[in-house]
């Protein structure tokens, strides 16, 4: 059950608006109670003194300030009248007077006071006595004054909250008390009800959040779950699934990327796959091809005379599998990261130079109109020199590929800022707009039908852009289909033999 995003979320909405409701109610409950308990505390207590300071000035008056039994015993209306007089001005309120043996012996205030001395608040000794519970009548003894939440042993219909306020003879010793009384049953109402009026306001509220976070987390899951089906799809090999993008959030923005994600997919598995049909035609082409005249020349189909002639071919296609493989090898190690580069100064346009006459018979035979252009005789470069040949060597032989007879074939080398920006430029078929932002991707080859380029694989310029990448530099590319080409990358420039000890030496390999 707890499976799910949105039931989780969902609960844990529900226990946080609980816990939060319980504790609200708590805190303000007890807020409100502590508040009305200080209040009635406190007009209970001025409700005590008054007695005790009146009946305290009718002792001294007759001078019975030892004997305040006697002085109740002869008194009884004119307390009496001072404990009623009290309930003019406070509702609800109980008061007594206890003489020295915890015994109540006149009561007022409240129609609850008749319980203690009859309907006149006067104890008639001939009736039942009541008595102060034992354990209040102790604190009281022993306090100045002393407050309690009490029935007093059901003396009470409900809870009263008490005030006492004890007379003491001259010797110090425990005389009686003016108790002053009323019951918490009002605020309890109050507090059950407001708990009633928090809940329900709660519950409406949770009723109504509920409603719009089911919303609110179905957009949210909802994607979620249309991408993992999505990506169940991508495992089974359909990556043509793409969601729909809603709104500009980051939801949206997860949706978009997961889009991408699934276009890149899709285009290097379709990478993989013409590189698999690349792989396999190069593979079986030459080996059918070495196959075939070896078995010729075994079975002597073909006469000793043209021997040469067919071992030249074998060795070509053997050549052949060699850059295949070299190749292949080459994207491992990158892909690894077992090739690593070591930057040294070198000439670039000495490499450029030698690359360019290693090619010299290959331009003849196209009569290539050669152009090489540097700013300088000498221009020094930061690189690996190995890698920076291999890119150099690459870029060059494909614009000797792909150039018309007779075209413009032209290496340009520059100088700008602290960079050397080295260009390979060429007069002939070009490059589709629309593969140009793949030119660089793995497998990717643009003469897809194979009928200009016989001899690569399409990894040749994917390996150029990882070497330059891990230099730290850009190789761009720029072409009009059917006309021309131009791939240029950049280096850092370098410090010349007499600015420093360290010089490399370009690969002279062709």
């Amino acid at each position: 059950m707890f499976k799910s995003v949105f039931i989780k979320y969902v609960t844990a909405f529900l226990l946080i608006n609980i816990s939060c409701m319980l504790l609200m109610t708590s805190i303000i409950t007890s807020i409100i109670s502590t508040y009305s308990t200080n209040v009635k505390s406190r007009t209970l207590e001025r409700a005590a003194l008054y007695v005790y300071n009146t009946v305290n000035e009718g002792l001294e008056r007759r001078d019975m300030k030892d004997d305040l039994a006697l002085y109740l015993a002869v008194n009884p209306e004119t307390v009496h009248s001072y404990l009623d007089s009290v309930s003019i001005n406070v509702d609800e309120i109980v008061m007594l007077m206890v003489d020295h043996n915890g015994r109540i012996v006149l009561s007022g205030g409240a129609d609850e006071s008749d319980r203690f001395c009859g309907t006149d608040g006067i104890l008639d000794y001939g009736e039942q006595v009541a008595y102060m519970p034992a354990d209040y009548l102790e604190n009281l003894k022993n306090n100045d004054s002393y407050k309690e939440i009490t029935t007093f042993d059901g003396m009470f219909e409900s809870e009263y909250l008490v005030y006492s306020v004890p007379f003491r003879d001259i010797n110090g010793n425990f005389a009686g008390a003016v108790v002053a009384s009323s019951h918490n049953s009002d605020m309890n109402i109050l507090l059950s009800g407001m708990s009633k009026t928090i809940f329900m306001s709660t519950l409406w509220l949770m009723l109504a959040v509920l409603v719009v976070t089911y919303f609110i987390s179905e957009r949210l899951v909802s994607p979620i779950r249309a991408m993992s089906r999505a990506a169940k799809s991508f495992a089974k090999g359909q990556f043509d699934v793409r969601l729909p993008v809603r709104g500009k959030d980051e939801i949206a923005e997860l949706v978009v990327a997961f889009n991408n994600m699934a276009s890149s997919l899709a285009s290097n598995e379709e990478m993989r796959r013409l590189f698999l049909a690349n792989v396999s035609h190069d593979l079986r082409t030459p080996m059918t091809t070495i196959s075939g005249f070896i078995d010729g020349i075994l079975d002597g189909a073909i006469p000793k005379e043209k021997h040469e002639y067919y071992l030249g071919v074998i060795a070509s296609e053997v050549r052949r599998l060699s850059r295949l493989v070299s190749a292949l090898l080459d994207i491992t190690k990158i892909q690894a990261g077992e090739r690593k580069f070591t930057s040294v100064n070198f000439d670039i346009c000495e490499m450029c130079r030698q690359v360019l006459i290693s090619s010299e018979q290959r331009i003849e035979e196209k009569s290539l109109d050669v152009e090489f252009e540097c700013d300088s005789d000498n221009m020094y470069a930061l690189g690996d020199t190995d890698a920076i040949h291999q890119i150099v060597y690459n870029l060059m032989d494909n614009a000797i590929k792909f150039s018309n007879v007779g075209g413009k074939y032209k290496i340009k080398i520059t100088e700008n800022g602290q960079k050397i920006f080295t260009s390979v430029y060429n007069e002939g078929e070009g490059i589709p707009e629309a593969d140009l932002p793949f030119v660089f991707d793995r497998f990717y080859k643009s003469d897809r039908s194979r009928g200009l380029d016989k001899t690569g694989v399409g990894l040749g310029l994917y390996i150029a852009k990882t070497i330059i990448d891990a230099h730290g530099e850009t190789i761009s590319v720029e072409s009009e289909h059917g006309k021309w080409c131009r791939f240029t990358f950049t280096l850092s420039k370098g410090t010349s033999p007499r600015q420093t000890n360290l010089l490399g030496r370009p690969d002279s390999r062709e």
